[in-house]
């Protein structure tokens, strides 16, 4: 029996491989399990088009993220709090409040988990460069000026 592998199979092969396998492994564990599907010239053409549909879709994300990769080299988001009188800041200005900061002045929504700091949260006015993890291996670079209310 053929079957058209869709998950990796430990000690068989790896999604979307063709293997020929014994009836009943096929029948009840790969195909019963969700591991595979019957391999029909059906079923394989279908696998194909999904394939490329799944390409094409990752290519159309990773275009997106350079244009907001572009995007966000070219801005400066500016965010005001108070200040102590050694110049230091009440409170800190976390990764939230950057991807807060950065949807209200420029429109650009992005997971406060994306941010990187060099350390946990900002606490002192001046200009920062700030690294953001977009996905597929992109990482944008900003500018955040801190100032003083």
């Amino acid at each position: 029996m053929k079957v058209l592998l869709i998950k990796d199979v430990k000690s068989l092969g790896k999604t979307g491989e063709i293997k020929d396998v014994k009836e009943g492994y096929g029948r009840n564990f790969l195909i019963g399990k969700g591991f595979a599907k019957h391999a029909t010239d059906e079923v394989i053409e279908q696998w194909k088009q999904d394939q490329a549909d799944m390409k094409k879709r990752e290519e159309e994300e990773i275009a997106h993220l350079r244009e907001i990769e572009k995007k966000l080299g070219k801005i400066k988001v500016v965010m005001s709090k108070k200040i102590g009188a050694n110049g230091h800041l009440y409170g800190a200005i976390t990764k939230d409040d950057i991807a807060h900061a950065l949807m209200d002045q420029h429109g650009i929504e992005i997971d406060k988990k994306s941010v990187e700091l060099e350390k946990n949260a900002i606490k002192a006015m001046g200009d920062f460069d700030i690294s953001i993890k977009l996905g597929h291996g992109i990482h944008a670079k900003m500018s955040l000026e801190v100032v003083g209310e």
